[in-house]
């Protein structure tokens, strides 16, 4: 028999990255922003956190072998 689990984990991760003076909160995000969809923070993630969400299993039909011998 075989079975399909899927397992949903909920990660959070931490990077800690330099932000330079005088932005404004705005400005902020902004930089943030630009940094994560360039990839270099990806680099600096760290996994903080992993919440498990669920758990699910689906049986699967095996074919029988048809082939004759």
């Amino acid at each position: 028999m075989k079975v399909i689990v899927t397992v949903v984990e909920k990660i959070t991760s931490e990077a800690h990255i330099d932000i330079p003076d005088g932005l404004n909160q705005s400005a902020i995000k902004q930089h943030i922003v630009d940094r994560y969809n360039s990839g270099e923070m990806l680099t600096d993630m760290n996994i903080f956190q992993v919440d498990f969400e669920s758990i699910s299993a689906r049986i699967v039909q095996e074919q029988p072998d048809t082939k004759s011998a």
